[in-house]
């Protein structure tokens, strides 16, 4: 009996791209976006600049909510009618419930066929990683229990992290209080966020950088890439919120280049579920490390 072939899914915020996402046949399940009690689908038919926009206008922050179980269901089922195992990557279990929602509907599916859910514990091109070493797995011919094993192996080695421009969306959120943004903005500081996939993508904050946000994001490109050994050079993203000046973005894949000898570098803009929680010039380098 010839073993079934297997459908990559994803959840939206994994920010791949439309062209990593052609390379693997990747199907994203996008979550939602709710602003002035309009419920939107991410990427679908409404966009980050629509957010930033109704924020800067009228102050209508706009809020995300998982996919929940009954819509995986149905995502998932006419793929397994098709005759498809499924693996599904999703947003990291300690940011949203994506990934304990899809658990119940693969639960549900069982008699139909196997959905194999993997908990990214990132989020954006930090589980996008992911999602390109699965899809790199499935050309291979690899079957669905190998692929999840190994993918899930490498969960612990995803690094993810960015700069914020403003804090503005963060304190809007409830996620940094008035005093921390109104300090931060006084002493021109650009905060790091770091995605911790041992604490299932909880976000901290690490590094603050003083000054403008060109030379900011140099310097955090250093500290991330310099003189570094133990980083996977198959692939590194750029991954940015929409940036005001896109020349940045060029600055900081010339300066990647100098730093690392990567194969592949990838620019993506991220969702509207990860771009309303950190605003506009966020910018993020997404890469893997090696195995200890």
């Amino acid at each position: 009996m010839s073993k079934r072939p297997i459908l990559l899914s994803a959840d939206t915020p994994c920010d791949i791209g439309d062209e990593l996402k052609a390379r693997y046949q990747v199907s994203l399940f996008p979550l939602h976006i709710i602003l002035d009690e309009k419920q939107y689908t991410d990427g679908v038919d409404i966009t980050s600049a629509d957010l930033y926009k109704a924020w800067w206008e009228r102050k209508s922050l706009p809020r995300t909510a998982a996919i929940n179980p009954e819509e995986y269901e149905q995502y998932f089922s006419p793929f397994l009618k098709q005759g498809f195992d499924i693996i599904h990557l999703s947003l990291g279990s300690g940011l949203s419930s994506c990934y304990q929602n899809a658990q119940i509907a693969s639960e549900l599916l069982k008699e139909q066929g196997n959905v194999f859910v993997i908990d990214s514990c990132s989020l954006s091109t930090g589980f996008g990683l992911l999602v390109c070493e699965a899809g790199e797995r499935v050309k291979k011919g690899l079957d669905a229990e190998q692929i999840v094993q190994e993918v899930t192996a490498l969960v612990p080695y995803t690094r993810a992290s960015f700069i914020l421009d403003t804090l503005e969306f963060m304190r809007a959120g409830g996620r940094c209080s008035s005093i921390t943004q109104i300090g931060a903005a006084l002493m021109n500081l650009k905060p790091t966020i770091l995605v911790r996939n041992d604490r299932q993508g909880s976000m901290v904050v690490g590094k603050k950088y003083m000054g403008k946000l060109a030379p900011s994001l140099m310097k955090y490109v250093d500290d991330q890439l310099k003189d570094r050994t133990d980083i996977v050079l198959d692939r590194v993203f750029i991954t940015h919120s929409g940036m005001d000046d896109h020349a940045i973005v060029d600055q900081i894949a010339n300066h990647i280049r100098e730093l690392q000898s990567f194969g592949e570098i990838v620019e993506t803009q991220a969702s509207c579920t990860i771009s309303s929680h950190c605003g506009p010039n966020t910018l993020g380098v997404l890469f893997l490390t090696k195995p200890e």
